[in-house]
């Protein structure tokens, strides 16, 4: 191959974007757009850029970004374990809860804001991204890398305890031990949350719930392992633990203070708990 035959980066985005696109199991055309639209390279910092590979850390030989292009973690706080995350793995995520224009959307855990912009670019025109950020200093980077970007706002605050605006999507990037009942009660009739369950250390799990007429569904997507979610990662809220096969059971999430957990239950934490039986049953 000459170097004037090689892809160029043009070429390269948009190869991604379809790799992206296939990883999202979804039939919406608005994914691989929003891939192809948001450059990766503009969220993380000048280059070279160190790429996690099973917990080492291996600098790209130069600034060019076509090192990004690939489904690897690009850390973005070495001292703090802070990556920006797998691209397949948050296309699979963002196919499964199909932001649609117009929506309200909370993420929790911006990182730099490379997923927030695909997010706003799902959900315009008419939506909003209400960017949560708990490290000052990724939070300053997400506002000034989504200054172009008019309709996400971004705070820094920890989302375990700040008041979450009604959403329709509610997008977690952090492990939580159980979801607090605040993000819960955030959403609306049919809204969605998805989080990174990690109900114990063997267990990761990404979690779909969905706000029913009279509960929450909860439906199991995928093996999935964040960085713990600050205030929403204590061992000690749990009062029962599941094993592995009985966290791949659930099909509800129930707030204690309405509904107590009864002999469905298969893991109870302080302010809610999972069910093998479905929010109907």
């Amino acid at each position: 191959m000459t170097a004037d035959s090689r892809a160029s980066l043009d070429d390269i985005r948009a190869f991604h974007a379809r790799m992206m696109a296939a990883a999202s199991h979804s039939a919406d055309e608005r994914l691989e757009r929003a891939f192809r639209l948001v450059r990766r390279e503009a969220f993380m910092g000048p280059g070279p850029w160190e790429i996690v590979v099973n917990g080492r850390y291996i600098e790209t030989p130069s600034d060019d970004p076509t090192f990004l292009y690939q489904n690897v973690l690009v850390s973005l706080d070495r001292s703090k374990g802070i990556n920006n995350g797998e691209p397949f793995l948050h296309a699979a995520f963002l196919g499964a809860v199909a932001p649609k224009p117009g929506e309200t959307v909370v993420q929790i855990g911006t990182g730099t804001g490379y997923y927030t912009a695909i997010l706003s670019t799902l959900v315009t025109p008419g939506g909003h991204v209400h960017a949560i950020e708990i490290d000052e200093a990724l939070a300053g980077r997400t506002r000034d890398n989504l200054a172009a970007f008019k309709e996400v706002s971004v705070v820094c605050a920890d989302a375990t305890s700040f008041e979450l605006p009604d959403a329709d999507l509610v997008y977690v990037s952090a492990g939580v031990v159980a979801p607090p009942k605040s993000w819960l009660q955030a959403l609306r009739p049919g809204g969605r949350l998805i989080v990174p369950w990690q109900a114990n250390d063997r267990v990761g799990l990404a979690v779909l719930i969905t706000r029913g007429d009279i509960g929450f569904s909860a439906h199991v997507l995928m093996p999935a392992y964040f960085i713990p979610c600050i205030g929403a990662s204590d061992p000690a809220q749990s009062i029962r633990i599941p094993n592995r096969g009985q966290a791949r059971s659930i099909q509800s999430i129930w707030l204690t203070e309405e509904h107590a957990p009864d002999e469905t239950a298969v893991a109870i934490y302080r302010e809610v708990w999972f069910s093998n039986a479905g929010i109907g049953a």
